[in-house]
């Protein structure tokens, strides 16, 4: 059974940093693209950002290009989202995903699994 357990969510004063971690279990990581998406209330889920496994290449949403940097590391089975420069409208519920295939993976419906998310508050 494959498990994402997120951590490293909390609050954060406008210009600081958290680095939200993601756990694997159950599934070959090495094989797997690791996305992030979050999901503030009242809006549908979006992209962060993702790291393939073919060629560890990372790909982000605009708004956070510069901010943010993803990372994974294959032997804890982990992936990382280091956010710097945090901004309150990056307060949202942050997923991490796992994508088998080898497109975009960019939308959602590209992801076969799912963490339970981590909250992330920005205050001003």
């Amino acid at each position: 059974q494959v498990h994402l357990l997120e951590s490293g969510g909390g609050l954060v004063q406008a210009g600081g940093s958290l680095r939200l971690s993601c756990a694997a279990s159950g599934l070959t990581f090495t094989r797997y693209t690791m996305g992030w998406f979050r999901q503030a209330p009242g809006k549908e889920r979006e992209f962060v950002g993702r790291i393939r496994w073919t060629d560890i290449s990372t790909l982000y949403q605009d708004s956070v290009k510069g901010r943010f940097a993803i990372s994974r590391d294959n032997a804890k089975n982990t992936v990382y989202l280091q956010m710097n420069s945090l901004k309150p409208e990056d307060t949202a519920v942050y997923y991490c995903a796992a994508d088998e295939g080898v497109g975009f993976s960019t939308k959602t419906y590209e992801y076969e699994y799912w963490g339970q998310g981590t909250q992330v508050t920005v205050s001003s």
